[in-house]
């Protein structure tokens, strides 16, 4: 489904109760139960047709009853359980789909055949070919297989087909003299469609054909809607959703922005169909168009300072083509030139309208469905404690995680000084980012210059008279600027160690128009709910801790901060002495029974504090706005892919070095252990060499030239026993040994 439709669930097709045209006498027959087939239809039309009474919209709407429309939000009229109301019926585009509450029953269908015989079940038949182009052709064929079977039609049937205004997109004015004059719903037979839309023509005509064969048992209508807005937005969905999400310092208006766009609630048009069912009005083709006349511009404009940054700008319509969220029906849509007025309407029905006047002159309450319908909500933090303890780090993964916008003081005072010092610096004029803003604001543009002058000279003052410290009255203002500021107003925000104290918290939170001898009186602080926050952390440590933990950061991360010994010794004494008093920052939230959750962060033993955002998310719970895209989440997961590979190759590289490094260890080893060895042996040798020396000089003195004689003599005579022959040679030659 496009994002119009009020829940996420798509409803296929859906039957609901239709009662035949009678008058207010025969009320009573319409008790019994009847039933409506719709295909492609917005959920919270199906919704409104199954909480509206048959014929209800044949009454006259009495004073009494539109006082009460006044007071109460279309939301909840449309959300009120009533007796002889329309039953839905119908299919589920995804079968594993819950049920939804408001309808009666639901189908598994698998062939024409089978579709066809919920068909004839049916009194009244819608088909809703404004959000997808590809349901024509079945629209038309389910038309004209009940063409063929109205002779054995049980009831008469009644088929509505809701088209779109783009039908007419090329249509030539009705005055070429006066291009103001509106198209009215006696002009359809002279309109001309988009070429992008000449099936949506093509269906119109010839729905409209088949019921003009026996009106009586079969009659049909065209709807041609006009853009439609409201619970989720539909095409204008794109613009909110860029808006809220504050990721760009203006939204884009396609081309001059000067083409006029018709449109209507989704709750008007459900109103307009209702009025079809119970009117069976004569004419057959019907505009759906509010009463305004806005331009592409005035609603951009509009949705921009309600949810957005409050700024427009202008880009050529081909820029529109690199969105990947608008497809090329909603470009023709948003591009589409049409004065349109719905005479049928005004004279003929009997609606209810919700936003008769468009969305411009209903924003706030059109803000508020798109914030309902989609679960967008604010989720406001503040965390406290003492110097160290790991706000700033805590902070930064619970805006990553929920999307938020991080408040630091520092950081919120030199935004607020630059941003004073570009209001009163030069001005260069871009017309096309401010358009027709830059003459209509000129005026207030030049006091707000005033004002910042004198703003900047009040705070260099206060800096000077408190050595550089700006006045607590000064960062209150900025931060509470900021927090009105449209993102956090969005998407919310964390509070990273402000305010600090009582007094801080009681100016930044409470109401400003607030009697001040009231408040004193109630002994209860008045707080502004739209930037008070709904969850406090508070941070606890002992001084032991903190500062051992301060004491094993690394040099880097300590330098040019607070965390000096000096620094982060006085910051932790301030801290207990403004934590000890009966009047704390904890205290002031307490009145307001917003009751701080403490984490004591010694007991999780966890320096990078993963642990401890987990217990933190636990507490706050779901994120309440879009949460990622698809594209977000394939880039996190092809990031996650990334990293791991990383890793293992990492790991892998670490696993192979230490392998290298050890086996070039062992080497360096065994080599010096070679060496060591030869060097033993060298020495060994050397040692036996020196050993043998006296001994050698002995020998060859006194025994090695007797022992050569008696060699050479033996050799000579060669004696039978030689050995002792020699022995007895040295006997008797031995030398005298003094």
């Amino acid at each position: 489904m496009e994002s119009s439709v009020l829940s996420y669930i798509t409803y296929n097709r859906i039957k609901a109760s239709q009662p035949v045209l009678v008058s207010s006498q025969d009320y009573e027959e319409l008790s019994r139960v009847q039933y409506i087939f719709a295909y492609k239809c917005v959920s919270c039309i199906l919704q409104y047709l199954s909480r509206c009474v048959v014929g209800a919209s044949l009454e006259i709407i009495g004073e009494e009853e539109e006082e009460e429309d006044e007071n109460n939000s279309a939301a909840e009229v449309s959300s009120r359980p009533k007796e002889g109301v329309y039953q839905i019926v119908g299919t589920l585009s995804k079968p594993e789909s819950t049920k939804p509450c408001f309808a009666e029953e639901t189908y598994a269908v698998s062939s024409q055949k089978e579709l066809l015989s919920h068909l004839l079940e049916c009194e009244i038949v819608l088909y809703n070919i404004t959000e997808d182009a590809n349901q024509i052709e079945e629209a038309t064929w389910a038309a004209s297989a009940l063409h063929m079977e109205i002779e054995h039609f049980a009831t008469p049937k009644l088929f509505i087909l809701i088209s779109t205004i783009m039908s007419w997109a090329k249509s030539k004015p009705p005055d070429p003299e006066d291009p103001e004059i509106p198209f009215t719903d006696e002009d359809y037979r002279r309109r001309k469609s988009h070429p992008h839309f000449m099936d949506h023509i093509n269906a119109e005509k010839l729905i409209l054909k088949l019921g003009k064969t026996n009106k009586h048992k079969f009659s049909t209508y065209v709807v041609a809607s006009g853009l439609q807005y409201g619970a989720g937005e539909g095409v204008l969905h794109y613009f909110f959703k860029i808006g809220w999400l504050s990721e760009t310092p203006t939204i884009p208006v396609f081309g001059d922005g000067n083409n006029f766009i018709p449109t209507i609630h989704v709750l008007d048009l459900a109103a307009v169909l209702q009025n079809i069912a119970d009117h069976r009005p004569r004419s057959h083709y019907i505009l759906a168009v509010d009463v305004s006349m806005h331009t592409l511009q005035e609603l951009i404009k509009c949705i921009s300072k309600n949810v957005g940054p409050g700024k427009i700008e202008k880009i050529p319509k081909e820029n529109a083509f690199l969105s990947k969220e608008l497809t090329q029906m909603h470009l023709d849509m948003l591009l589409v030139n049409l004065r349109m007025e719905s005479v049928f309407l005004k004279e003929t029905f009997n609606i209810k309208w919700v936003a008769q006047a468009g969305l411009v002159e209903n924003i706030e309450q059109i803000v508020k469905e798109y914030k309902q319908s989609r679960g967008l909500l604010p989720l406001k933090v503040c965390i406290h404690g003492p110097p160290g303890v790991g706000k700033s780090t805590i902070a930064e993964e619970l805006c990553k995680h929920y999307k938020l916008h991080h408040i630091k003081i520092n950081a919120v005072i030199s935004e607020t000084i630059a941003n004073l010092e570009k209001i009163v610096g030069p001005k260069e004029l871009d017309s096309d980012r401010v358009g027709e803003e830059g003459e209509d604001d000129e005026e207030e543009e030049g006091k707000n210059t005033e004002a910042a002058h004198e703003l900047l000279a009040r705070i260099k003052e206060s800096m000077e008279q408190n050595a550089g410290h700006l006045d607590d009255q000064y960062v209150v203002k900025f931060v509470k600027d900021k927090l009105k500021s449209m993102p956090c107003r969005n998407q919310g925000y964390v509070l990273d160690g402000f305010p600090e104290t009582y007094d801080q918290a009681r100016d930044l939170f409470n109401l400003e128009s607030e009697d001040e001898e009231e408040e004193i009186k109630s002994k209860i602080p008045k707080c502004d709910k739209v930037i008070t926050p709904e969850f406090v952390i508070s941070l606890t440590a002992s001084d032991e801790f903190l500062i051992n933990r301060i004491i094993n950061l690394p040099e880097r991360i300590v330098a040019g901060t607070h965390y000096t010994q000096d620094q982060f010794l006085q910051s932790l004494n301030l801290f207990r002495e403004l934590n000890t008093d009966d009047k704390t920052v904890l205290n002031y939230f307490d009145e307001l029974e917003i009751h701080p959750q403490f984490i004591d962060v010694a007991k999780f033993e966890d320096p990078e504090n993963r642990f401890i955002v987990k217990e933190i998310i636990k507490e706050i719970g779901e994120p309440r706005n879009y949460g990622l895209t698809d594209a977000e989440k394939e880039n996190l997961e092809r990031k996650a892919a990334e990293e791991r590979l990383v890793k293992e190759a990492q790991e892998k590289a670490e696993q192979e070095r230490k392998e290298a490094e050890e086996r070039a260890e062992r080497m360096a080893n065994w080599e010096e252990w070679n060496k060591h060895l030869e060097e033993v042996k060298r020495q060994e040798q050397e040692l036996l060499e020196a050993q043998s020396i006296p001994l050698r000089n002995y020998l060859m003195k006194n025994v090695m030239p007797t022992l050569m004689q008696g060699i050479n003599e033996c050799c000579r005579i060669r004696p039978d026993d030689p050995v002792d022959f020699l022995a007895e040679y040295l006997f008797k030659n031995s030398p005298d040994i003094e």
